[in-house]
């Protein structure tokens, strides 16, 4: 009989430590108390229970699971807040360990290798790179000194509409224009893609395609990051198209930086006058804790444009899909602007605290269509509890602020559109009202923010004082669609269509 060798002897030791140690995580499992939620499948764990739009199917599955749930996506756990008060904990409560990021296909293909702010991993970058946000781009100091630029594009915007009064327009389209020129001017210091082809390193209308691109790729149930094994094969196209787009912002961005380095150049007095100016001197900067290379100067100037066009355009636009449903919301918001403002001027920036109900709109309008209806997601740093639940490190993690916003226990008839409901009350976005979600809250919360809804309250309210609107030919309101398409942002699956007409005086806009 032969003797069993050492290797034997080794397979059977490392077998029967193999069985343990699986006997002992089983067992661990069992002892802790996992959040519920449906059963999973295997390999591909809860996905097949996701719809074209996730934060649809993740509401339906809360109704039943409740505020806080487990799913699973693949191969990696995930847990949905879907209440004010599981969105306080995991947002502020517990906000160090979910302040990290998963590593998605989009982070890597679309953001320079998550050197971004919002797919960059949390550590000292990431702190860098807020501070950088914080203490210079967006301080109020620097959104003040650029209120001249937002005055001269609503100036324009609004002279562009009374050449097309009478006539229906795709509301978005000239939403989006106004942004991007906004955004153009404060982050890149001219406008780069204003259609005179002066400047033009890509057309208007190929560069809003990529910010549209942009926001879906940002936001798709990608197969690859929920079962990675399965990335190589690229199922769904969506790395092929990230790929794609990553070329097409990176020959733009290159573009953008040689053009600032070549006014730079040897000008030890140089001012910067805009972001990217800001970008460069900081990368110049050999006290910063951790080098601001290249990438990473194009990766943020890429989030400064992308995320500053977005959310005020989608925002806007749903908002008059929802009025253009109510008139008697517009006679009440085009009352309180005659009284406040008047009919001889348009409506200014510091005008806006004094305009409760016009804001009471905006805040409406992002309750019931959030631009990102589940945030961006986040990553569990460490092991923790919630609601006496255990959530594992590691564990992916969604607050879905569209179920916290049609919540009955805080809000009266939820899925009626109603900006009264704010009125009287200090409900706010800036990240304290747990109810109200629209930029986040917490470390990662969008640093953005200030800005954005500077541009979407002086863009709402203009539009009301100056124009009155209708929809086109012989729609009927009852007629006016509300599908949504989904991404990182929720636009409108079909654009709103509607016709302006002046009501006040056009000399009045040529300040």
């Amino acid at each position: 009989m032969e003797t069993p060798s050492w290797a034997s002897y080794l397979a059977a030791w490392l077998a029967t430590l193999a069985i343990v140690l699986l006997s002992l995580r089983l067992r661990r499992r069992r002892q802790l108390n996992l959040p519920p939620g449906p059963k999973p499948w295997p390999i591909i764990g809860n996905l097949n229970l996701m719809g074209s739009l996730p934060h649809r199917s993740i509401h339906a599955l809360s109704q039943k699971y409740g505020p806080i749930m487990q799913l699973r996506f693949g191969s990696f756990p995930v847990v949905v807040g879907s209440s004010a008060e599981i969105a306080k904990s995991i947002l502020r409560t517990h906000d160090v360990t979910f302040a990290g990021r998963p590593k998605i296909a989009a982070g890597k293909y679309t953001t320079y290798d998550y050197s971004d702010i919002t797919w960059s991993p949390y550590g000292p970058y990431w702190r860098q790179a807020r501070k950088m946000c914080l203490t210079e781009l967006f301080s109020a100091k620097r959104l003040e000194s650029y209120e001249y630029i937002r005055r001269e594009e609503m100036n324009l915007f609004l002279k562009g509409l009374y050449s097309l009064s009478g006539t229906p327009i795709c509301l978005k389209d000239h939403l989006s224009s106004l942004s991007l020129n906004v955004i153009s001017r404060m982050v890149l210091g001219k406008k780069y893609t204003d259609g005179t082809g002066e400047n033009e390193i890509v057309s208007p209308k190929e560069f809003k395609e990529m910010l549209d691109e942009l926001f879906l790729l940002n936001g798709v149930l990608d197969i690859g990051d929920s079962i990675p094994w399965l990335s190589f094969l690229d199922l769904q196209g969506y790395i092929k198209r990230m790929k794609a787009l990553s070329k097409k912002f990176d020959r733009f961005l290159e573009h953008v930086l040689d053009e600032h380095n070549a006014r730079r150049k040897g000008d030890k007095d140089y001012v910067a006058k805009d972001m990217v100016d800001v970008l460069l001197q900081l990368a110049d900067d050999p006290n910063l804790d951790v080098k601001l290379e290249r990438n990473g100067v194009k990766a943020f100037t890429q989030d400064l444009i992308a995320g500053g066009t977005e959310s005020s355009a989608v925002t806007i636009e749903w908002a008059f899909s929802e009025l253009l449903k109510k008139p008697e919301i517009f006679a009440k918001a085009t009352e309180e602007l005659d009284r406040v403002i008047g009919r001889d001027r348009w409506v200014e920036e510091n005008d806006i605290a004094n305009l409760p109900y016009v804001n009471s709109i905006a805040k409406e309008t992002m309750r019931l269509h959030p631009v990102a209806p589940m945030l961006v997601p986040r990553l569990a740093r460490a092991d923790c509890q919630i609601a006496g639940y255990d959530i594992l490190k590691d564990t992916r993690v969604l607050v879905n602020v569209w179920t916290i916003g049609r919540d009955p226990t805080l809000w009266d008839n939820p899925d009626e559109f109603c900006p009264d409901r704010f009125i009287g009350k200090a409900i706010d976005v800036k990240g304290h009202d747990f109810e109200l979600l629209p930029f986040g809250a917490g470390r990662r919360m969008c640093p953005g923010y200030p800005l954005g809804i500077k541009v979407i309250q002086a863009s709402l309210a203009n539009l009301l004082h100056g124009f009155t609107w209708k929809l086109p030919g012989n729609m009927a309101k009852e007629d006016l669609n509300m599908e949504e398409t989904f991404g990182l942002s929720t636009p409108k699956k079909f654009p709103l269509e509607a016709v302006a007409q002046p009501r006040l005086p056009l000399d009045m806009y040529s300040q």
